[in-house]
């Protein structure tokens, strides 16, 4: 055994060695690259996605789904202090229905199954008085549930004993509710009379004015406080009209002012001042049907004509006759002879009957301020500025200040119209300073651990490009030297060897001195030449 775990260190020993380092480096880093990628994707497999299973619990509910999940061996999260409980997401569906068929989470509160579930004959009326009472409260409470802004809500009915002789009053009931609001949402039109309604009808003998709402901040919803939306409504209404009539004056003006001096060149500020009275009159007019004679139109004519003559001298006293008017002076001639006449004619005329019901507008402009700020400076060429001369100044000033009269003149009411003062507008001409905006911090989309796996990354390629630098430069290194390596030589054949004569060994023998004593070999050289 041990020399096979030998016998393979070896193996991978020699493999190993006899591998390039640029092999090296593409196995070493083809090796860090595998091992992250299966770390990244353990991590990934890993991370279980949780989801809400409930919201918005009491901690007695919470605590019955956490002692559930802890016997099922489920994982769970906490959030919200205790009030969310977060399981894995493929597991949502199944829970919520296994514990409902647990009756899971149970408040504790009591319906009105109650009754038909724990009904006995030996309930006492008190028992019975105290069940129903719960009963009511936890139905009205879920019914207020129910409306949209509300999350959750609680109910507490005073219910006054009954009176024991029938000449005894009945005290009224009282009720007291808080209401946990959703964050932001405000009640509209009459959302709060509806919830006094609802609760006054669903108890007995309690009137609206024993209730008392309020929200999870301790404020308090008044029967009044329509009246205070509505003002709120149309106090918001009243100034984006306002608003409106501003913007729409001051862009009229800064397009006229714009092409006299330049866009960039003026600034125009309105400020206007409107009447929102709003008047409801009726007028009953009377008018004739005739407008140039000033008549009506006939509708019935009566014509009354009487004529006598040839009354007798006597007779009686005048105005006692049957057919007499009484008390009537009648003239009487003392010679007998009388003449009577009376011509009388009516005529009913109708006229025209007009009855107005008017309606004013109540957006009527009173008055108008208007401010305009000219920029006085001018740019010639290139950096040098030139200021407005007084004389173009007041060329300027006085064709703004026709605009702007003809605007305040046609834009205020008939009913408030006066002449334009310099007290409306003003124009003022004044080096403007370009001002630089601060760009707004953008919040990052990306999450926190996408930068460090990009890191990672980023560091594994800057690794590996490097690697591949080094490596090049090194096969350059080495292909310069195979290039200035030396030539290579045919190959000659040895020659035969013979055995060394005298001489050669005399030749080598005074090589050998030459190279390791030169200086004997000189004098030899010396002796030699003087014996000759």
């Amino acid at each position: 055994m041990n020399e096979m775990i030998t016998k393979w260190r070896e193996n991978l020993t020699t493999f190993w060695t006899k591998r390039t380092k640029r092999q090296k480096g593409v196995f070493l880093g083809s090796s860090l690259i595998v091992v992250l990628l299966i770390i990244g994707i353990s991590l990934f497999a890993s991370n279980t996605k949780f989801v809400t299973l409930y919201n918005s619990l009491s901690i007695q509910e919470a605590g019955q789904i956490k002692a559930e999940l802890d016997t099922r061996g489920v994982p769970y999260e906490l959030q919200d202090g205790g009030t969310t409980i977060a399981v894995p997401e493929e597991q949502v569906d199944t829970l919520l229905v296994e514990l409902a068929g647990q009756g899971i989470p149970n408040s504790g509160n009591i319906d009105y199954s109650f009754f038909s579930e724990n009904s006995s004959f030996g309930i006492t009326d008190n028992e019975f008085n105290i069940m129903k009472l719960d009963a009511m409260q936890t139905e009205l409470a879920n019914l207020m549930t129910g409306i949209e802004g509300i999350e959750n809500a609680q109910v507490m009915i005073n219910m006054p004993e009954k009176p024991v002789f029938a000449n005894e009053t009945s005290e009224e009931a009282s009720a007291s509710i808080v209401l946990t609001t959703e964050p932001g949402y405000q009640f509209k039109g009459n959302q709060i009379e509806s919830l006094y309604t609802l609760v006054s009808k669903a108890v007995p003998n309690l009137p609206a004015d024993n209730i008392v709402i309020m929200n999870q901040y301790f404020e308090y919803f008044d029967r009044t406080s329509d009246s205070g939306l509505a003002a709120q409504d149309v106090y918001s209404n009243q100034q984006a009209i306002k608003q409106d009539i501003e913007r729409d004056i001051r862009q009229r003006l800064q397009q006229m002012i714009g092409t006299m001096v330049g866009m960039d060149n003026v600034l125009v500020s309105v400020t206007a001042d409107v009447d929102f009275t709003q008047e409801n009159r009726v007028e009953e007019l009377v008018e004739p049907v005739d407008l140039e004679n000033m008549e009506g139109l006939p509708v019935s004519l009566e014509t009354i004509q009487e004529s006598y003559s040839g009354i007798p001298a006597g007779g009686g006293v005048p105005g006692t006759g049957q057919e007499d008017i009484t008390n009537f002076q009648g003239t009487v001639d003392a010679n007998g002879d009388g003449d009577y006449k009376l011509d009388k004619e009516t005529i009913n005329y109708e006229f025209n009957r007009i009855r107005k019901e008017i309606v004013e507008s109540p957006y009527k402009i009173r008055d108008l301020g208007i401010q305009v700020a000219v920029d006085n400076v001018r740019n010639s060429s290139g950096t040098k500025l030139e200021y407005l001369s007084q004389q173009d100044q007041r060329t300027v000033e006085q064709g703004i200040s026709s605009i702007l009269n003809s605007i305040i003149a046609t834009s205020i009411d008939a009913d408030y119209a006066t002449a334009p003062t310099a007290e409306n507008s003003s124009i003022v001409f004044q080096e403007f300073v370009d001002g630089t905006s601060t760009p707004q911090a953008v919040t990052p989309l990306i999450p926190p651990w996408m930068y460090v796996v990009g890191g990672i990354l980023l560091a594994i390629i800057i690794l590996l490009i490097i690697l591949l630098i080094r490596n090049r430069n090194k096969e350059e290194d080495i292909e310069e030297e195979m290039i200035v390596s030396k030539p290579v030589f045919p190959e000659v054949p040895d020659i035969e060897q013979t055995e060394p004569s005298e001489s050669d060994v005399r030749r080598k023998q005074l090589e050998k001195i030459a190279k390791e004593k030169p200086e004997e070999f000189a004098k030899l050289l010396r002796s030699w030449m003087g014996q000759d």
